[in-house]
């Protein structure tokens, strides 16, 4: 916290402009391997806990919207514990998965606009589906060949030519 109010506070123009916080990696957020172990796995198991409750409260499609939706975020967001947020949002905007993201990012924000403003059970279920396959898209983006895989299957079952 020193650091942080010197750096804001007390920070002169004959001062080394090296010398900030937001320049050093270690004094925003300095975890250990360890501690950020343990972040990663309590957010994974908070976001598990909140998908897990959603399910109880199945029948009441909003409160089942916000709960998994936040689940959701929580667990996909954990893993910026364990290589760093701009690491995460760098691999997020890949050129391999920016399409995947960007369509698990709609999901979640159309999910949460038909459970908190829009109030319709029917769009709201409808956006929790959509949100759940953007997830697996996106999940799948990161195993190499997988989604070729997913997509070549997918068209011999649903593939009407005899």
């Amino acid at each position: 916290m020193w650091n942080l109010s010197q750096s804001i506070l007390s920070r002169r123009d004959d001062e080394d402009p090296q010398n900030n916080l937001l320049d050093d990696p270690e004094g925003l957020c300095s975890l250990s391997p360890l501690q950020r172990l343990y972040a990663f796995a309590a957010c994974l198991v908070a976001g598990l806990v909140c998908m897990f409750l959603s399910l109880i409260v199945f029948a009441r499609p909003i409160k089942f919207a916000v709960l998994f939706t936040f689940g959701n975020v929580l667990a996909v967001g954990s893993t910026a514990f364990l290589i760093g947020p701009l690491q995460q949002i760098r691999m997020m905007i890949d050129p391999v998965r920016v399409y995947a993201t960007s369509l698990y990012v709609g999901c979640v924000i159309l999910a949460l606009i038909c459970a908190l403003w829009i109030h319709s059970k029917i769009l709201t279920i409808i956006a929790i589906i959509c949100e759940i396959c953007a997830l697996i898209w996106y999940s799948l983006s990161y195993i190499p060949f997988a989604r070729r895989a997913v997509s070549q299957v997918t068209i011999r079952l649903f593939d009407t030519e005899i």
